[in-house]
């Protein structure tokens, strides 16, 4: 083989190293949240990031628009339209946002766009967060999506947070 074929196919070898990582990510775990609550199936597919020794709060400043997971966005996917606190979304998937405003409060926003793209417009709801601090930490992000009578809640656990939200199927 001459010196230009192996030139080649060492740098055709290291395009193709660098794009299988790059799909990979950074090694966050993809997971699925899912729920059925009456006729209506809910899921929320997430990657789950590790905290590392890092404080949440020094990661996210007030108004600050969180995408809920690491890599790409977290969205959420239903089989009929929902409703976010008197607010309708459309069945379909839509990306999942959380904003922290100030210590206690935050809000979930389900949007058309992720954070990157995000604008007012393309907000489809947003409620607030039941906030509760100095709980067991939890390294790596977790979601759960549970069904309780005819609401259907979100409950994020990062750290020593916990973030809980409510929806239910639109009537």
């Amino acid at each position: 083989m001459d010196r230009k074929t192996a030139l080649i196919l060492v740098a055709s070898g290291a395009v193709f190293i660098s794009v299988s990582l790059a799909t990979l990510g950074h090694g966050n775990e993809s997971t699925t949240a899912k729920t059925t609550i009456g006729k209506t199936t809910v899921m929320i597919d997430y990657r789950r990031p590790a905290l590392k020794g890092r404080d949440l709060m020094k990661m996210i400043h007030p108004g600050d628009l969180w995408r809920l997971g690491a890599d790409a966005p977290t969205t959420i996917e239903s089989s009929s339209d929902l409703d976010f606190g008197g607010t309708r979304v459309p069945k379909g998937k839509h990306v999942l946002l959380a904003r922290y405003l100030e210590p206690g409060k935050w809000t979930l926003v389900v949007s058309s766009k992720d954070r990157r793209n995000y604008e007012p417009s393309a907000k489809l709801a947003e409620v607030p967060l039941e906030v509760r601090e100095g709980q067991e930490p939890v390294e790596q992000l977790k979601i759960d999506l549970l069904s309780r009578g005819e609401k259907g809640i979100i409950e994020i656990a990062w750290g020593g947070y916990r973030l809980t939200g409510s929806f239910e199927p639109a009537r």
